[in-house]
């Protein structure tokens, strides 16, 4: 289990399975969960979205809680919330490692993957 520096929040259960219902949102979930933190760019690239259509998802992430951004120069990076409750990091871990190798999970790792200038290295556009 990973030691948290911040005590747990509450989030309600509704919170949480409503944000799950959504498949941008779940898949921007588990890339999350199995990547850390990613730039708005990289979630672009991964997912194949336009940047109005996730930053509207990611925004209704963040006001519920379940998401966190960081501003670093002109680019905006998200992680899951550092607070997140055991059991909501259960559900996503659970949840990731349930749909490993299935479509469209999968594909969006390797798109992930296989995206040139990720951040780190020089970001992209």
């Amino acid at each position: 289990m990973v030691e948290r520096i911040f005590p747990a929040m509450t989030i309600s259960t509704d919170t949480v399975f409503t944000a799950l219902t959504h498949p941008l949102r779940l898949r921007t979930l588990l890339l999350l969960q199995q990547e850390g933190e990613l730039c708005v760019c990289e979630l672009i690239h991964a997912l194949g979205v336009s940047q109005p259509m996730i930053s509207r998802h990611l925004a209704q992430l963040r006001q519920g809680g379940l998401v966190d951004d960081r501003r670093q120069g002109q680019w905006i990076y998200y992680r899951l919330h550092d607070a997140l409750p055991d059991w909501v990091q259960q559900v996503l871990s659970a949840t990731a490692e349930g749909v490993d190798g299935e479509s469209p999970f999968a594909e969006d790792r390797a798109a992930l993957a296989s995206m040139p200038d990720r951040p780190g290295v020089a970001c992209c556009a």
